[in-house]
């Protein structure tokens, strides 16, 4: 556990649709977003390999974007909860006065992941988005995301896997790097942005890119 505190930071890169990261004074810091999860995108495969259509959630992409649209680039206002397994800070964004986590359920790009299940605001807004349908909800038969890590356990994330176990070394090029998580790394952290030649945000599109076509609603 850590010591709840509040702050603002920038958000530099955003990893999936509930995990981003900041810089701060001291460095880069990962978030996990509280009382969400969002469709896994697969970070990297087995044995640090590109991810496959095995490790990345339908929707998985599309939440990734939504979360982007709402922080990626901003100043946002940072409330920790709790440092979780893997070395990340749980906490709760807003921008602009918005609930970050809230406005993700809201638009249906994740379930509510609140502890015991206790948070009814959430669970409202899941309910409200299933209705509708809006986002993942539009599927027939989406599976949780911890349903999902249970039966890709390649797709966990890594202990302790900050950005500081990511260094800006010799790697200049897509062609070098081993997972998207890393070439995000080079973009958001060592500012490589000609790894983004469209300028939308994800980089080296032949390794990034494949998360986006699996996002298509069942019909």
């Amino acid at each position: 556990m850590v010591q709840a505190e509040e702050f603002v930071a920038k958000v530099i890169a955003v990893l999936d649709g509930d995990t981003v990261l900041i810089r701060r004074a001291h460095g880069v810091l990962k978030i996990r977003l509280a009382d969400i999860d969002a469709p896994e995108v697969g970070h990297t495969g087995l044995g640090g390999q590109p991810p496959n259509s095995q490790t990345s959630q339908p929707f998985g992409a599309s939440s990734q974007r939504s979360l982007s649209d709402l922080v990626l680039g901003k100043q946002v206002s940072v409330v920790s909860q709790a440092t979780d397994q893997y070395g990340r800070m749980v906490a709760h964004l807003s921008v602009d006065g918005l609930d970050v986590n809230t406005e993700q359920i809201r638009r249906g790009m994740a379930w509510e992941y609140s502890f015991h299940h206790s948070n009814r605001e959430l669970i409202a807004l899941e309910s409200e988005a299933r209705q509708a349908p809006r986002g993942l909800w539009t599927m027939s038969s989406p599976t949780p995301p911890w349903e999902w890590r249970k039966r890709h356990p390649n797709t966990l994330p890594r202990a302790n896997a900050a950005s500081g176990d990511l260094s800006c070394g010799q790697k200049k090029h897509c062609s070098s790097m081993s997972s998207c998580e890393e070439a995000r790394h080079y973009l958001a952290v060592c500012g490589m942005k000609y790894l983004d030649a469209d300028s939308d945000g994800t980089p080296c599109e032949k390794l990034c890119a494949p998360h986006a076509r699996k996002d298509k609603p069942a019909k």
